[in-house]
């Protein structure tokens, strides 16, 4: 779906939000439309009132801004073994299998396997205002080694520049940072 689409746009705004179209749809239909159309003219907001309940679920599920904001202090303090077992847990709850890789210089710190595809996990924790391109370009040389079609790039404290999310972008690297990280770890709680 275009990230500029209606559908996209009303999936990111408050849930209401979607309702309200519709009411708006149902009542030019009714004022425009002669009595016998009046039906057609309303159905058109079925669509939108679909993406509303879509909308609804997903952000009556989503944590609440206090708990995304323990999280990330949480994370802040963790050791390092903790955040990584924290990760695992969460991505084993989604129904992954997960495989923690060893060594310094990898690129890597753990392999996602789904269905047969392999996605590789390089996670960061550093407490620096913005992650750069060096830690991408590692990621996916280590894609590239171990033959894995997608990387995720776990950026849980400062922001990703602008230039490495191009990169991310550019070579099949999914960017989780902040509030994604915070809903990511939380899920492995429930």
């Amino acid at each position: 779906m275009a990230e500029k689409s209606l559908f996209a746009m009303l999936l990111r705004s408050p849930w209401w939000v979607s309702f309200v179209v519709v009411g708006l749809i149902v009542l030019a239909a009714g004022a425009l439309l002669p009595k016998e159309y009046f039906v057609v003219g309303a159905l058109a907001g079925f669509p939108i009132f679909v993406v509303g309940c879509i909308a609804a679920w997903k952000q009556l599920r989503a944590p609440n801004p206090a708990q995304v904001a323990d999280m990330l202090e949480a994370v802040g303090s963790m050791p390092w073994r903790s955040f990584a077992d924290t990760l695992a847990s969460a991505w084993t709850r989604a129904g992954y299998t997960v495989e923690r890789i060893n060594g310094n210089n990898a690129g890597a710190d753990m392999r996602l396997t789904l269905s047969g595809k392999t996605t590789l996990v390089s996670a960061k924790r550093w407490k620096a205002a913005t992650h750069g391109v060096e830690p991408l370009r590692e990621l996916h040389a280590a894609m590239v080694a171990s033959d894995a079609p997608a990387g995720i790039y776990v950026a849980a404290l400062g922001q990703v520049s602008d230039n490495a999310r191009l990169y991310a972008r550019d070579h099949g690297i999914a960017v989780l940072q902040g509030d994604a990280v915070a809903a990511l770890l939380l899920s492995s709680r429930r």
